[in-house]
């Protein structure tokens, strides 16, 4: 298995960002490598509560994830389930990964790290970090114009 990490710096404060990875409005905004529409959005955000996404690329392919949060520290940290329902890597079909989102406030926002653990190969590694670098560089230009 193999583990994937990210790094970013979004203009808004933890409290926001959290809010945009956590609510059927704000995954709309980010989710999914390229700017093809969220779907479906469900969310429960407690431990225990479930969500599902569903996305379609630019290409017309549609892909759903679906998962578990495991921890909810809001607006600090969100720890989460992942598995691919519908399209994805094969290599990750009927496997669950990890998902560890790590927000840290700093001057000019927040520092986002990203972690995505618990991938079968390399090859699925890659693809997800290009998938994820797609969604987060979104998130990131979401917030680029708004105030702190």
């Amino acid at each position: 298995m193999t583990t994937l990490t990210l790094v970013r710096r979004i203009a808004a404060r933890p409290l926001i960002v959290f809010d945009a990875l956590t609510t059927p409005d704000g995954i709309a905004w980010w989710w999914g490598p390229d700017d093809g529409p969220v779907l479906l959005a469900e969310t429960d955000i407690r431990v225990g509560g479930r969500f599902r996404v569903r996305f379609r690329m630019l290409d017309g392919s549609e892909h759903e994830s679906r998962g578990q949060y495991l921890e909810v520290d809001k607006p600090n940290r969100l720890v989460m389930s992942w598995r691919w329902h519908r399209g994805g890597e094969p290599e990750e079909t009927g496997e669950e990964s990890r998902l560890e989102i790590d927000l840290r406030p700093i001057t000019t926002g927040t520092e986002l790290t990203f972690t995505h653990a618990r991938l079968q190969t390399e090859v699925s590694r890659h693809s997800h970090e290009q998938g994820w670098n797609g969604a987060l560089d979104k998130l990131v230009r979401h917030f680029a114009g708004d105030r702190i």
